[in-house]
């Protein structure tokens, strides 16, 4: 049968409870190889991105997690067989255990961002002295011709992406000084950043604290914050996944 990962962690990593069970409801049981161990299950039939699969995974790494550094792997990653997994630990033995002692006592942080739309309009108009000119104007007129309408729309819009340029480049800035690392997450619709923090346990207080600032200082921002998570967004990918796994729906935060 084939072998389903979660993760991988330092052989010495505490064992999960008895019982444990992750995607299908397999029980959980781990591969030790030298320093390195993996968390593992047997890999069910017909596994799909479910929110009940999605969620189990995501329960196991955030066990393993709780107790110490974990590797986490994507949902849907598996192997041919355990024999498989046990190979790519010690094939890449020195990387993963760079990465475990680089991401050892961290955590990620996702931290998504939209506009609110009321509050945004009113503060583009607020500061742009040449568009509020021109809506002024056209009210004036009785809302304007077809051509000015048009236009004062897309002045509007231009405004509203500059805005949104500019407000995720202070959500960045605001941010980064409290976390170790940070990894620009793909675009979406919807959201004007989508940013992933690596944050020492320790410091974790201090980085939500930065996030209830930004929160005041952009109130025509909606600013989401998920986390403490296994640091999905920085493990590399390619190395840090074993040979021979398929990769599915990340995970990850999204």
């Amino acid at each position: 049968m084939s072998t389903y990962v979660y993760g991988i962690t330092a052989a010495s990593h505490p064992a999960l409870p008895d019982g444990t069970t992750g995607v299908g409801e397999q029980p959980v049981r781990v591969l030790k190889e030298g320093d390195l161990a993996a968390v593992v299950s047997d890999a069910p039939e017909g596994l799909r991105p479910k929110r009940r699969e999605l969620l189990a995974h995501q329960t196991v790494l955030g066990d393993i997690a709780a107790v110490g550094c974990v590797l986490p792997m994507r949902f849907g990653s598996v192997a041919p067989d355990d024999r498989t997994v046990t190979g790519v630990l010690a094939e890449r033995v020195d990387h993963y255990k760079e990465r475990l002692r680089a991401l050892d006592g961290r955590v990620e942080y996702n931290v998504k961002a939209t506009h609110v739309e009321e509050a945004v309009l009113h503060h583009v108009m607020a500061g742009n002295p040449e568009l509020r000119a021109f809506a002024e104007a056209n009210r004036r007129a009785g809302g304007g011709s077809y051509e000015d309408k048009i236009r004062l729309g897309e002045m509007v819009a231009a405004a509203v992406r500059a805005q949104e340029a500019e407000d995720a480049t202070r959500l960045e800035s605001a941010l980064e000084s409290t976390g170790d690392a940070v990894s620009v997450g793909p675009e979406s619709t919807g959201w004007l950043a989508n940013l992933s923090f690596l944050v020492d346990r320790d410091a974790a207080a201090e980085f939500l604290e930065a996030v209830d600032d930004v929160r005041k200082s952009l109130p025509h921002l909606e600013v989401r914050v998920n986390g403490p998570l296994p640091p999905y967004s920085f493990v590399e990918p390619g190395p840090a996944e074993p040979a021979g796994t398929r990769a599915g729906v990340d995970a990850g935060a999204g």
